[in-house]
């Protein structure tokens, strides 16, 4: 392996997408049930944005769930994921090689790239856990 090698070689799959109109209570079910830490929104096929769980986090309650969770608390839920993505990510396809997707994660200080293909279809992400095994790889197979 090497930094030359395609994103899609170190990528995580399967993608998993809400929709801009999906709510909260749904992002929040994910993020609880699964050990992802981003989402990619999608509208027909097409990459719109992506939501963190710190997105999340900052948008509601930290009393919701809990036995002191207001109606106000609960509402927040209901928010839905447009009003807290952030729109027009970064992003990488899938094509581009490691190096690449390294140097736009260092550029713009982020922790993930959503990688999509030649028609805008969100097919995977790229961190910086990923960059990390492929240098780890790199280093060893150098050895």
């Amino acid at each position: 392996m090497t930094l030359q090698d395609a994103v899609s070689d170190i990528m995580s799959t399967p993608v998993v997408t809400v929709e801009m109109d999906d709510s909260l209570r749904q992002v929040r079910h994910i993020f609880a049930n699964t050990h992802f830490h981003h989402l990619l929104v999608a509208e027909e096929q097409r990459l719109v944005g992506i939501i963190s769980d710190r997105d999340l986090f900052k948008a509601i309650s930290p009393r919701s769930g809990t036995p002191v969770e207001s109606s106000a608390d609960a509402a927040l839920l209901n928010k839905k994921v447009h009003q807290i993505m952030t729109r027009k990510p970064i992003t990488v396809t899938d094509t581009d090689n490691i190096g690449d997707a390294w140097a736009a994660l260092e550029q713009h200080g982020l922790s993930c790239l959503p990688v999509v293909n030649a028609k805008g279809k969100p097919v995977g992400i790229i961190s910086w856990r990923d960059i990390l095994a492929a240098a780890r790889n790199i280093i060893r197979d150098s050895n």
